[in-house]
């Protein structure tokens, strides 16, 4: 017993010890990254005007941060970026379950459908952000709806794998036990790929950024987007990386509640739960 207690610590200090190894070589490598851009900018190994460096672009952020922004505070452009992308998000994710289960159960369904979807998913769908712009307007529809696209076809395609994926015999068994179709797919089929529509979230909201982004970007009134057109407008290389340093952010603090909610959701699947890569 104490043999086995004494190797699950040296497993846990092991693991500690290559956690701390690894978050001490992204801080150097980060800040190797940033030294040498500073550098370069400085010395005219590259040029500062269309580069810039990080000394001005963390003076840009603190800008925005004490005197916001020629739309308004800083955290107001946040804030309606990432209701716009967070909107998006859960329609493109519900629709994209939605769809993905019942079609991943229904194969008639699936086969009519499908050559549909597959068209749709080869369209560069970035481009129907001007498109919804004429339709929605300057307004935060159009960038819900680019957000939507972006999502909807990464979370339907793990749904529908999910799915097809099941075990056949948990399906036999429910039956035999007198499960309904509905009671099958509630309670064996959604559970079984729960896995594979997480796996999904983390590609999906980074989407959903990008589409809220790319049209401010084309036209809006407030957003991080329109932060970057108005950098880039007035020639500010500053203003455009300080926008994309806050986007990066707000990026990593949605994976990382991601994450969190995952390891909690699959706390007893080691290694946190993933089906497959979208």
């Amino acid at each position: 017993m104490s043999s086995g207690t004494g190797r699950t610590e040296a497993r846990a200090r092991a693991a500690r010890t290559r956690r701390l190894l690894v978050h001490t070589a992204r801080a150097l490598l980060l800040v190797a990254v940033v030294a040498a851009w500073e550098l370069m900018a400085r010395t005219n190994v590259i040029d500062p005007f269309n580069f810039s460096m990080p000394s001005k672009i963390w003076a840009q952020i603190v800008q925005w941060v004490q005197h916001g922004t020629a739309q308004g505070s800083l955290g107001e452009q946040i804030w309606y970026t990432l209701y716009e992308a967070l909107l998006g998000w859960l329609i493109g994710v519900a629709a994209g379950v939605l769809l993905g289960i019942a079609l991943g159960r229904i194969s008639f369904l699936a086969d009519v459908l499908g050559p549909y979807i597959k068209v749709l998913n080869a369209l560069p769908r970035i481009v129907l952000a001007p498109i919804f712009l004429i339709w929605f307007g300057l307004g935060p529809a159009s960038k819900v709806a680019s957000a939507v696209v972006l999502v909807f076809f990464p979370v339907f395609f793990n749904a529908f794998q999910g799915a097809r994926e099941v075990d056949r015999n948990l399906v036999a068994n429910a039956r035999v036990l007198g499960a309904s179709n509905r009671r099958v797919t509630l309670h064996v089929v959604v559970p079984s790929a729960t896995s594979w529509i997480f796996t999904s979230l983390h590609v999906s909201f980074g989407f959903a950024l990008i589409g809220a982004i790319v049209g401010e970007y084309i036209g809006a009134t407030k957003g991080i987007g329109l932060l970057v057109s108005a950098s880039q407008g007035t020639f500010n290389a500053a203003g455009v990386y300080a926008a994309m340093v806050i986007l990066a952010v707000v990026a990593l603090l949605a994976e990382g509640l991601l994450t969190f909610a995952e390891k909690r959701l699959f706390r007893w699947k080691a290694g946190g739960g993933s089906g497959a890569d979208g």
